[in-house]
């Protein structure tokens, strides 16, 4: 597909997404997620952000054995990763504020020192005022190509891994934040659902990737970031990058790396939450942890989760233990499996 009606596509489910959110059908949606997938979901994306880390790093590298393997961690890019891990670690035990902010600089001054990263040597390397315009990708999806290119494909299987991707981190930063009450729901679900499918429309109509709550935004959470105003302050800054886009680019992966290494340790405590004697809930909670990092997919890891949750659930005579809406959400991920190979 061309990229104008991959926009149209996005446009397609975010409209979904905001019939979804006004009915009121994402908040049950996300009400019938069993308790138990709720803590592995926290658990799988830390590992996957840990997985994504330790990937940018260099530290865990391509192998075609074995799938994936331990880099060459005496270069100069992982070796500063580790020491970078190693730094934000001891800041963070040490209850120093700005801990990631301190690692990722005094990493990228270390990859300059040695030659890892350029260093800048005019304003032109830090700053630029010639800022690109938008009219190139305004408006310009191809909603029509895309319903040509399969509704159904696009609405149903577009939608459904998109959707459960967006609600399980919204669980897991949520969670993180401490914004859940006793019952683990979320005060003012629709509010942040709303945003997102507002989001999502206006991503395609602006030309850019799809607006959604990401996990690396847990990197923020950990920092102490829990409210609205945090995310206005964060998107002023990024109005600022504009012109500070070559400096940007200046920081290394590997300085950024160890900070979603880290990130993915601190969301490992939902763990805690998992009744590891009752294996109907231990099973689908470690497939959801492990086929997260695993597929590169929060959504399939989840489908896994779902999957063996019902089936366990339903052949050990406690079918009633399980939301009908677990039933048609297992359902939906059944269909997408076979849609798909």
């Amino acid at each position: 597909m061309s990229w104008q009606t991959v926009l149209g596509a996005v446009f397609i489910f975010g409209v979904v997404f905001f019939i979804l959110t006004v009915t009121g059908v994402r908040r049950k949606l996300m009400e019938a997620i069993p308790g138990v997938l709720q803590s592995a979901i926290g658990v799988g994306i830390g590992l996957f952000i840990a997985f994504i880390g330790l990937k940018n790093a260099g530290i865990i590298v391509k192998n075609e054995e074995a799938f994936v393997s331990l880099g060459s961690v005496t270069k100069t890019g992982p070796l500063l990763a580790i020491l970078g891990l190693i730094l934000a670690a001891f800041l963070m035990s040490k209850r120093v504020k700005g801990a990631f902010m301190i690692s990722i600089l005094l990493v990228t001054t270390a990859a300059m020192a040695a030659g890892d990263t350029p260093v800048p040597k005019r304003l032109e390397d830090i700053m630029t005022f010639s800022i690109p315009g938008i009219s190139e990708t305004f408006l310009r999806m191809d909603v029509t190509a895309a319903l040509k290119y399969g509704i159904f494909s696009i609405i149903f299987s577009f939608t459904i891994v998109e959707l459960f991707d967006n609600l399980a981190t919204l669980i897991a930063l949520a969670k993180k934040a401490g914004l859940t009450d006793e019952k683990g729901n979320i005060p003012n679900l629709n509010r942040a659902l709303s945003a997102d499918a507002v989001g999502t429309l206006a991503s395609a109509s602006f030309g850019s990737t799809t607006l959604n709550a990401y996990i690396e935004n847990a990197t923020g959470v950990a920092e102490g970031g829990r409210t609205g105003l945090s995310a206005l302050v964060v998107a002023g800054m990024f109005l600022l990058c504009l012109f500070f886009a070559p400096l940007v680019t200046l920081i290394p992966t590997t300085a950024t790396a160890p900070i979603l290494v880290l990130v993915g340790a601190l969301m490992l405590g939902e763990i805690k939450h998992i009744a590891f004697d009752d294996y109907t809930e231990v099973v689908p909670a470690f497939l959801t942890i492990l086929m997260m990092p695993l597929t590169y997919s929060i959504a399939e890891g989840l489908a896994f989760g779902f999957l063996s949750y019902t089936l366990l659930k339903a052949l050990t005579g406690r079918a009633k233990e399980v939301h009908w809406i677990t039933y048609v959400i297992t359902a939906a991920f059944v269909v997408n499996f076979a849609l798909h190979g």
